[in-house]
């Protein structure tokens, strides 16, 4: 069942520890305890987010079976550019071509780790797929469709993104895309289930809830997923 859950910047969740990825993960930042900041992000929008170094942060699909298209570009120097981004490339290289498990990392294309999966309570997701895109679903007569690749570039407009045609390739989320098949059904994700990553360096980071609706893609039904950041500890 869907609960709809009012779109607001602050909200707070209560999350179930035992299903943490990984036991070696030192100090949970997001304990009842911990400061976090959470952000909903409507459904079939983008989101995009600062995050400086030593950063968690976790995405969470909060009614179940909704992909995320997720980017990433460091941000080392004083004036931000979208040279250096997360690759699926390099990273399927560095993982022979699989997943990230926890522990493992998300490569840019200058050959070095940015973000770690520090916990997840999904295990499948996908690194082969691109983004969709307005084209995709203009040729299915469906001109003015939201479109992952329309989402991230509204979402980095503030950051010098001028089209969707600079987004980079997607980790894409929650995404059960065995042998490259795309099919209804194959959501993966159940109600607050989420990914968890540390930052390695300063970036900034880009999601969308995937607007894909045909063949029952996304449980058939777009939804709200949620960005919640754990304060840096002094």
């Amino acid at each position: 069942m869907r609960v709809p859950i009012p779109i607001t910047e602050e909200l707070s969740f209560t999350f179930d520890e035992s299903r943490t990825a990984s036991p070696a993960i030192p100090s949970d930042p997001f304990s009842s305890s911990a400061s976090t900041t959470t952000h909903i992000v409507p459904a079939a929008h983008g989101y995009s987010f600062r995050v400086s170094k030593g950063t968690r942060f976790r995405i969470i699909d909060i009614h179940g079976e909704q992909v995320v298209d997720f980017m990433a570009w460091a941000h080392t120097s004083p004036v931000f550019t979208l040279t250096e981004k997360v690759s699926m490339a390099y990273t399927r290289f560095h993982l022979s071509g699989v997943t990230p498990a926890v522990g493992e990392c998300l490569w840019t294309n200058r050959d070095r780790p940015l973000l770690r999966l520090t916990a997840d309570t999904v295990k499948v997701h996908d690194m082969t797929f691109m983004s969709c895109f307005p084209e995709l679903y203009e040729k299915e007569g469906l001109k003015g469709h939201r479109s992952c690749a329309g989402n991230i570039a509204e979402a980095m407009e503030k950051w010098g993104m001028r089209s969707h045609l600079e987004i980079a390739d997607p980790f894409n989320i929650f995404q059960n895309t065995p042998n490259y098949s795309l099919k209804g059904g194959l959501g993966c994700s159940r109600p607050g289930d989420y990914v968890e990553f540390e930052a390695l360096d300063d970036a900034v980071v880009a999601v969308s809830s995937c607007p894909y609706d045909l063949g029952g893609f996304n449980g058939g039904k777009i939804t709200d997923v949620a960005v919640v950041i754990a304060k840096k500890s002094k």
